[in-house]
């Protein structure tokens, strides 16, 4: 007994093959797009780094100067695209809905990721689900200062004062939602302390105000405020940071008067759009952290008051989670709204 076979008309092989050649013709740019995206990505694409700011401050600065070098690194052109307001959601929103392929980076800080998504109620994104971490660039670290003729002294002056006076003492701050204002929160919080929150457009009319002596004291950015203490006419009582900075040798952190929880340090870096390809967030960490041992961006970043960071993606999604966290709980307890 023989085995039967049947042999294929050339029909129904000439059918067989359109429909191979139509399905693959169909398919074709979606096979292609994950091998552009992981393989031949970028490919003389332009990418879009989104600061969710107006340009001159620090994020945007650092991150156009951050942005120059990884065009340069990936042979194509990386362009700065400021897209500021609602304090930094309205980039991020632009970020969280882009194509998750590589071509467009959110270049922020840890106002939009981690305070303003628990002040501003329902956000058209999940400020953690919506992104891939990409890198830390830096932090900021803050100084909380008090005008030169304030009888203030130490952190514990200014407490006994607060506590003798509840809500009597003001603090200014560069506006409802920003960091600084969470600083004041936080040590009300920490001492059971009572203050007036005084909140102002911007960073730089806080830190007037403070100068003037129209408000009793402020967390300002190390950078704004060193030149002021440096001349004496502000007067610094601790840092934020975890260690003590370099340039004030003799002030000491939070922690050391007493606060061990109190290590504040305002970040900023790199996220893409969730489901960007890990061999692309990769490739973009890599370069980055090339970018940030570039000796001219040290030395901008010396300029700007930022301490460099870098480290994997990883790193920056646990720093992100757990700062979220601790800020939701401050504006929960402090009963914080945004306005």
């Amino acid at each position: 007994m023989t085995a039967s076979t049947t042999t294929p008309s050339s029909s129904g092989l000439a059918r067989r093959s359109l429909f191979a050649v139509a399905g693959a013709a169909l398919l074709g740019p979606l096979l292609a797009a994950p091998a552009l995206a992981q393989g031949d990505w970028p490919a003389g694409r332009v990418i879009t780094w989104v600061v969710p700011y107006p340009p001159g401050g620090s994020t945007d600065v650092l991150g156009r100067n951050i942005a120059s070098r990884l065009g340069a690194a990936l042979a194509t052109n990386v362009i700065v695209d400021n897209r500021a307001g609602a304090t930094g959601t309205i980039g991020a929103a632009f970020v969280a809905k882009a194509a998750p392929d590589g071509y467009t980076l959110l270049g922020t800080s840890i106002g939009p990721q981690a305070i303003a998504p628990h002040l501003m109620g329902k956000l058209p994104y999940d400020h953690i689900a919506a992104f891939e971490p990409v890198v830390t660039l830096g932090t900021i670290p803050h100084i909380l200062v008090v005008g030169a003729n304030q009888p203030f002294k130490t952190v514990a002056d200014l407490l006994a004062a607060a506590k003798a006076q509840p809500g009597k003492l003001a603090f200014a701050s560069g506006g409802n939602g920003t960091i600084l204002q969470m600083q004041g929160e936080l040590l009300q919080q920490q001492t059971g302390a009572r203050f007036i929150h005084v909140p102002y457009k911007g960073d730089t009319p806080a830190l007037q105000d403070t100068l003037a002596e129209q408000v009793q004291f402020m967390f300002a950015p190390a950078a704004a405020a060193l030149p002021h203490v440096q001349s004496g006419k502000l007067r610094a009582l601790a840092v934020t940071s975890a260690q003590r900075l370099k340039a004030l040798p003799a002030v000491p952190t939070m922690g050391e008067v007493g606060m061990k929880d109190f290590v504040v340090e305002q970040w900023q870096a790199a996220f893409a759009p969730a489901r960007t390809p890990a061999a692309v967030v990769q490739r973009l960490n890599q370069e980055i952290n090339k970018a940030l041992k570039d000796p001219a961006v040290v030395a901008l970043a010396d300029k700007l008051g930022v301490t460099l960071v870098g480290g994997t993606p990883r790193q920056l999604g646990d720093l992100q989670k757990a700062d979220s966290a601790k800020w939701a709980k401050v504006i929960k307890d402090g009963n914080i709204k945004a306005e």
